[in-house]
């Protein structure tokens, strides 16, 4: 579980997150048992105002660079801003099952 403190860690400092959730979603990959290559993450920051999905999407990224570099294979995320999180009641989009690796339909 190194890798998602590391990664609740430099979310938090950074972004301040009114609502933060990493999720290691590995077993739901062909890994082996124990990985932490596949994550998702919904963070809620005040900070995201003002800014487009994409550029969001490039702040957590560019936080997270050391590990999308070294282990973590996929990440998806959500970013929202308060206001976004609170017309949503806290609903988050399901994850996909996993296609790829082996995996068969």
């Amino acid at each position: 579980m190194i890798v998602q403190r590391n990664i609740e860690a430099k979310l938090r400092a950074a972004l301040d997150p009114a609502e933060l959730r990493v999720i290691n979603e590995s077993h739901m990959h062909s890994v082996p048992p124990g990985s932490e290559s596949h994550f998702k993450v919904i963070v809620v920051s005040a900070r995201f105002e003002g800014l487009g999905l994409l550029r969001r999407h490039q702040t957590v990224n560019g936080l997270l660079g050391d590990e999308l570099q070294n282990g973590v294979h996929a990440l998806s995320m959500e970013t929202h801003t308060p206001e976004e999180w609170a017309r949503r009641a806290g609903q988050v989009l399901a994850s996909p099952a996993c296609r790829g690796g082996g995996k068969t339909a």
